[in-house]
């Protein structure tokens, strides 16, 4: 086997390339290599795209979301063997440190969402994975890879919102932004029994689709009423929602998110957000509102597979461009700039 693998390397801003790097050996004793399968490009490696994560050094691999085979474990890998065919969790945890014994996973002192950040990620033919025993799941029989590429990420990311949420049965809850990651939040959200879910997004396209999958019951395009608040507010006896998500990063979303949450209410923010953002303590002191935001956990990735198995939950649809991994760039292009439609860009492996 050659001692070099294609991988797609950030080079600093607005400058990535697919190029030859060579294939990770394991490290540490709970280190696992896998095979990557299928992947996909986040939000998130669009923002790093762009430089706006400048924590990301230049050479580093990119993608911290995918499925694949094991193809070698370290000493102290208990759970998984050569050949197992696994989905990965974007955070990797240690079990024991401060954070991890208080089931705060992604602070772990040793781990922490790492691919494509801190460490190597997962846009390559193979990734090196730390603390192996907590982070690969098998994949069961009668599930495909793309059944399950999203637990590890943006489906761990949407159940964390709406987890963070507290919905109760019969509330009313908005989504602010309608991308894969929103459209994981509505499909979470269902999980609690909400009466109406509401999606918020300027792309009609991406509404219908939140609609017509059963993931939203209404979309509410902000180019095509005076202001979102007051929309859901007519639709709630003048209260407001009561909980809203917010899963863009932006600051249009941002202040959706806030002004259209009931009094008592909860805002739980999932985005990434570049920039700061700006409270108005003055008028929001008095309206009791919690606000919850934070990395995701990624820890209920067992029980999500098992929502899937049983027709619980279902993301296929967000699966709407598939490439090898030559064509990433193109990838980068079209899901980074919202071209054609795109949802998800599914990377299958790269052919020689």
């Amino acid at each position: 086997m050659s001692n070099t693998m294609k991988a797609l390397v950030y080079e600093g801003p607005e400058k990535i390339s697919l190029t030859d790097v060579p294939i990770p050996k394991i490290i540490e004793p709970d280190d696992a290599i896998v095979r990557v399968t299928t992947s996909t490009i986040c939000g998130t490696d669009i923002h790093i795209w762009h430089g706006g994560m400048p924590e990301v050094a230049p050479g580093r691999i990119i993608g911290h979301e995918f499925v694949g085979e094991v193809v070698e474990v370290g000493p102290a890998v208990r759970n998984n063997k050569v050949g197992d065919k696994v989905a990965v969790s974007c955070v990797t945890q240690c079990g024991e440190c401060f954070y991890c014994v208080r089931g705060i996973y992604s602070h772990c002192v040793t781990g922490s969402w790492i691919f494509g950040y801190m460490i190597d990620g997962c846009q390559a033919e193979y990734v090196r994975v730390p603390h192996a025993n907590l982070g690969l799941f098998t994949i069961p029989d009668g599930l495909t890879e793309e059944d399950v590429l999203f637990v590890g990420d943006i489906l761990s990311t949407g159940y964390y919102g709406a987890e963070k949420a507290q919905i109760q049965p019969g509330d009313t809850v908005a989504v602010m932004g309608a991308g894969p990651v929103g459209m994981c939040g509505m499909t979470a959200s269902r999980l609690w029994g909400p009466a109406e879910i509401i999606a918020v997004d300027i792309n009609q396209g991406r509404l219908d689709t939140a609609v017509a999958n059963g993931i939203a019951d209404i979309g509410i395009n902000p180019l095509e009423v005076e202001n979102v608040g007051d929309a859901i507010r007519e639709r709630t006896k003048g209260r407001g929602a009561d909980a809203t998500i917010e899963a863009n990063g932006f600051k249009p979303t941002f202040d959706m998110a806030i002004d259209a949450v009931r009094p008592g209410g909860i805002v739980s923010l999932i985005g990434v957000f570049e920039k700061p953002q700006e409270l108005a303590m003055n008028t929001l002191w008095i309206k009791n509102i919690m606000i919850s935001m934070g990395l995701v956990n990624a820890n209920r990735i067992p029980e999500l597979i098992k929502l899937i198995q049983t027709g619980k939950i279902n993301t296929n649809f967000l699966c709407t461009h598939r490439a090898p991994l030559n064509n990433i760039i193109e990838g980068y292009d079209v899901f980074g700039n919202k071209k054609d439609n795109c949802l998800k860009w599914v990377i299958t492996p790269y052919q020689k």
